[in-house]
């Protein structure tokens, strides 16, 4: 079998590129960013917004790092960019943590937060009552800081007209992430599979319905627009041929990775698994094994996609590098899924896991 990511010279140049960017700015950075969003979180009014917002901080710094490595795939370095993609992570993890929570009390409370995510990037729309149907709401400003934060640094990126149409499908699809908190099981995945029969009627993927709500879940193939956005002269095809990159393939690979590693914490807390749908967990590690070769097929045919091809394995290696992917029940299934991802996830899943460590992020998300 062909090395899905193998790391051969331009993989070899295109990792070496993006380590020396994040080292020479990127990754101090970021956590300037962090510490700014930090400090305003800490003076939420509300304690139980503050401690959502604090824990989307805290506790998934993963998502913020792996997003602000999409600063490294443009030709030029943008801090704005940069503090678009950790920004707009940083929002989405805090909308997810505050939706959950309005969930569990008020039934419905979570489209009207969602639409922060489209206003994010829509300058031209009055912002809205985000927290309108939820419990809570006195957060001294936090979620529209964060919208206007990203707009401001977006729109400002030259080719950001030319992947609106694009970004807006992805916003177009934010209904799932409410629909991923409903209380009750039957209830959620019932409405899950509704939508994804209503939403993709002719999906022409073979992906079964929670497949394509989890594809829908995830942020990834926004990051690659962003980045695309910081490039000069972007045209259509150039939009289209990232976006069909990246979706379904890469998408799904993340977010069933995710919950794959997380399996055992989701039943634990009796949270949605996506990766607790399927038929067996053979069945499931042989069909993630499956997208992730797609996604590094897909990307890998990208201009620049060796680039691509490093930041895909880094995802995979900060996934499989969690120490809930370090116990001995999974230890058959990461190694399947470290043959299918490729030497290079192989290679970065030691130093990511020492990313985790001096982070103190083995355990978070």
């Amino acid at each position: 079998m062909a090395d899905p990511l193998p790391l051969d010279r331009a993989q070899l140049a295109a990792l070496a590129r993006a380590a020396a960017i994040q080292l020479a700015g990127g990754l101090h950075a970021v956590s300037a960013e962090v510490k700014r969003w930090r400090q305003l979180a800490a003076a939420i009014p509300d304690p139980l917004l503050r401690l959502d917002a604090l824990n989307a901080l805290d506790n998934k710094r993963g998502h913020t790092d792996g997003a602000a490595m999409f600063w490294t795939l443009p030709s030029c370095r943008d801090k704005r960019l940069l503090r678009a993609l950790v920004t707009y992570e940083i929002l989405q993890d805090y909308l997810d943590g505050v939706s959950e929570r309005g969930a569990a009390v008020e039934a419905g409370s979570g489209p009207q937060l969602y639409q922060a995510l489209g206003d994010a990037l829509n300058p031209d729309r009055p912002p809205a009552d985000y927290y309108r149907d939820h419990p809570w709401r006195a957060d001294g400003g936090y979620l529209l800081g964060l919208v206007e934060s990203v707009r401001a640094d977006s729109v400002q990126l030259p080719s950001f007209p030319a992947i609106r149409p694009a970004l807006e499908q992805e916003i177009s699809r934010s209904a799932v992430l409410d629909l991923n908190h409903i209380i009750v099981p039957t209830h959620r995945d019932g409405a899950l599979r509704a939508w994804a029969e209503l939403e993709f009627p002719d999906a022409q993927w073979g992906l079964r319905w929670y497949e394509l709500t989890a594809a829908a879940s995830g942020w990834i193939t926004t990051h690659a627009l962003f980045a695309l956005a910081a490039e000069l002269h972007v045209t259509a095809a150039d939009v289209a041929a990232t976006y069909d990159a990246y979706w379904p393939w890469y998408a799904v690979s993340l977010t069933m990775i995710d919950s794959f590693v997380d399996q055992a914490a989701d039943l634990a807390a009796g949270d949605h698994s996506y990766f607790g749908h399927y038929e067996s967990a053979a069945d499931g590690v042989m069909r993630l094994a499956l997208h992730l070769e797609r996604a590094a097929a897909a990307v890998r045919r990208l201009p620049g996609g060796e680039r691509h091809a490093v930041l895909l394995g880094c995802m995979i290696a900060l996934y499989l590098s969690k120490d809930s992917a370090r116990t001995g029940e999974l230890t058959a299934a990461v190694k399947q899924l470290r043959r299918s991802s490729g030497t290079l996830a192989h290679v970065l899943l030691p130093v990511l896991r020492t990313w985790r460590i001096c982070n103190s992020q083995a355990a978070t998300t």
